[in-house]
C-alpha cells in the first residue's frame, strides 16, 4: 500500500473517530506532498514521500524545542502528539549500533581517515540511512569514528 493510500485510509478513520490531532497532521502531510508534487511537476516516488515526511517531522521537532524554551506547555503537548502521529508513517528506525556499523563500513568504502574527510563520509552515508536514522546521530558517530 502506498503512503497516499494509507494516509487516505487513516484520514477516514480519524474523521470517524473524531481524532482532531491525527486528522490535522494527515491533512498537513497530504498538502505538503501535493505541494511537492506540483513543484516537481511529476508523480512523487516513495523516496520523495519520505523526504516530505522527514521535513514535516523536523519542523515539528524544531517547534517543540522552541515551545519548551518559551514555557508553552499547551503547545508542547500538541507538538508531541503530532510527532507521535508522524512517527507511525516513518520507516523503522535503525538502532545506534546498526548506524555505527554503517558508518564504519562507509568510512572504509570512502577511505576517510581524518575529520577533514567528514563531508565525504556524510554525503556517502546519508542516502543509505535516509528516514531510518536521525542525521544528528549519524553526524556524531562519524565524528566519533574519525577522531
Amino acid at each position: 500500500m502506498s503512503l497516499l493510500d494509507r494516509l487516505n485510509q487513516d484520514m477516514k478513520l480519524a474523521m470517524k473517530n473524531k481524532n482532531k490531532v491525527e486528522l490535522s497532521v494527515i491533512r498537513m502531510v497530504k498538502a505538503s506532498i501535493q505541494n511537492e508534487q506540483i513543484k516537481a511537476g511529476r508523480e512523487l516516488s516513495d523516496e520523495d514521500h519520505l523526504t516530505v515526511l522527514n521535513r514535516e517531522l523536523k519542523q515539528r521537532k524544531d517547534s517543540l524545542h522552541e515551545f519548551e524554551q518559551a514555557g508553552r506547555d499547551d503547545l508542547v503537548e500538541r507538538q508531541r502528539e503530532e510527532i507521535e502521529v508522524l512517527h507511525t508513517y516513518m520507516p523503522e528506525q535503525l538502532s545506534e549500533e546498526e548506524v555505527r556499523k554503517l558508518v564504519a563500513e562507509t568510512i572504509d568504502e570512502t577511505g576517510a581517515q581524518k575529520k577533514s574527510d567528514m563531508g565525504k563520509v556524510m554525503s556517502a552515508i546519508m542516502p543509505k540511512v535516509k528516514g531510518k536514522a536521525d542525521g544528528s546521530v549519524v553526524n556524531r558517530l562519524v565524528q566519533e569514528l574519525l577522531s
